[in-house]
């Protein structure tokens, strides 16, 4: 089994777990060293055994977010690779996931052979991340900046706009000056109905 490229699988649906294993095979080069639900567990397995290679889920058992894991991983063991993946049309996991230093994201409705490709990238040095998904706005207006999501996200979690200022570091005003131009840019008459409009879509999930 030497020479082959270890790999932490991290999902909490047991279906998607073990295709990624059959795919992540030793006659494509790969072993699965660990398969598990929760990504609470993840940088503690990482520390423990070295994979090379880690492909999470970003919605796992018990709430643990595949993200914060992400993150761990990266502060503690900055040599391994780390694919992120969901199966979610939530517009802020790419973009977050390679803020964090995760090396690519994957979208489940991908063939399991375009896993095994991106994680052939990734371990040659190259990142890989999907094309930015905006959210559709009844107005067709132009998408929201990356400050704005950052409002919007915080929004979705019923954060007060006192609190979204001092979690990004800035002034009320600007906070109400982002959301003024959210809803410009929709056409929605107030914050509350945007963020619903954008929580019952599915666009953003703010457990994660």
């Amino acid at each position: 089994m030497s020479g082959l490229i270890k790999v932490l699988i991290v999902d909490d649906h047991e279906s998607m777990r073990d295709s990624l294993k059959q795919e992540f095979c030793p006659e494509n080069g790969f072993e699965v060293i660990g398969s598990i639900a929760g990504a609470a567990d993840a940088e503690m397995f990482c520390g423990k055994y070295k994979p090379a290679l880690v492909i999470t889920d970003v919605c796992t058992d018990n709430d643990a977010s595949g993200l914060e894991a992400a993150a761990a991983i990266r502060a503690k063991h900055p040599e391994i690779k780390i694919i992120v993946t969901s199966g979610f049309d939530e517009v802020t996991y790419a973009p977050r996931a390679k803020e964090l230093g995760a090396h690519a994201f994957v979208y489940k409705s991908k063939s399991l052979a375009h896993y095994r490709e991106v994680a052939r990238r990734v371990l040659g040095g190259e990142t890989v991340f999907p094309e930015p998904r905006t959210i559709p706005l009844p107005q067709g207006e132009t998408p929201f900046t990356d400050r704005e999501m950052e409002v919007l996200r915080l929004m979705c979690k019923h954060m007060t706009s006192e609190n979204i200022a001092k979690e990004l570091f800035i002034s009320l005003g600007t906070v109400k000056y982002h959301k003024a131009n959210m809803l410009a840019k929709t056409g929605f008459p107030t914050s509350v109905e945007l963020a619903f409009y954008v929580l019952t879509n599915g666009w953003i999930n703010p457990k994660y």
